[in-house]
């Protein structure tokens, strides 16, 4: 970290996530160093514009702080591998934003000095710059050893997110709860909205909007979550577009 307490921070991973945690830092006053080849390249150029784009061991070699947004399967092979190859640094940041996992999979990497630092931002990514205003409404798991959980909590801050605590052995319940919300809800709109359209709503992601919101409004009241911290708004929506949106998988 330099004398400002700003970082050097570098992506591996050009999906939904990693540019816009990438976008979201910079607007916190950190530099970005470089980001990894995607699908999209001109979504990451609309939301990082001139952002170099270098392989994974550049990105490593950069970076203060490395955010790796990868595929679920990916993640541990990929931190493994830029182990064996020497890649991390001692004191080097290095933060996942998987759910499932806490720090235990970036143990290669910390048995190299690095810092390991697990923030999993409670949003449904888009990919687009329309994701930094949910950053701001949203909590963030936060994961990491004792003596840098301020760390992880400080960025997540700088996300725009309000950081909760999870437990290393706690990760696979909290990914399972996120899941469950996520597909679920995904899953139960689609099917309602296809209905609809079968009776004749010739918009049915519109006609559901307040419907749907209300609906799940009361269910995080009756949770204990309605209207505490950045919960109020996070389901606000943009209504030009006429049916229910597919996220799809966050990171492809």
């Amino acid at each position: 970290m330099n004398r400002a307490g700003r970082l050097g921070v570098g992506i591996i991973g050009a999906g939904r996530v990693g540019p816009v945690m990438g976008a979201a830092l910079a607007g916190a006053g950190h530099a970005l160093t470089g980001i990894t080849a995607g699908a999209d390249d001109e979504r990451v150029e609309a939301i990082l514009p001139g952002l170099p784009v270098v392989d994974a061991l550049e990105v490593v070699r950069r970076s203060e702080l490395v955010i790796i947004a990868v595929p679920h399967d990916e993640l541990p092979g990929l931190v493994a591998g830029l182990a064996e190859v020497g890649a991390w640094q001692p004191g080097q940041l290095v933060l996942h934003t998987d759910a499932a996992y806490g720090t235990a999979v970036l143990a290669p990497a910390a048995a190299r000095g690095a810092i390991p630092l697990a923030v999993h931002p409670a949003i449904a990514f888009t990919g687009t710059s329309m994701d930094l205003r949910q950053l701001s409404h949203a909590y963030a798991a936060v994961t990491a050893p004792p003596a840098v959980l301020p760390i992880a909590q400080a960025i997540a801050v700088e996300l725009g997110c309000e950081p909760i605590v999870i437990a290393e052995d706690d990760r696979a319940a909290y990914a399972e709860g996120i899941a469950i919300a996520t597909e679920f809800s995904r899953s139960i709109v689609e099917q309602a909205a296809s209905l609809l359209r079968g009776a004749g709503v010739p918009h049915p992601g519109s006609y559901l909007s307040a419907l749907v919101h209300s609906t799940v409004d009361q269910a995080l009241g009756a949770a204990g979550s309605a209207g505490a911290g950045p919960v109020a708004g996070l389901f606000e929506v943009d209504h030009d577009d006429d049916d229910t949106s597919d996220a799809g998988e966050d990171y492809e």
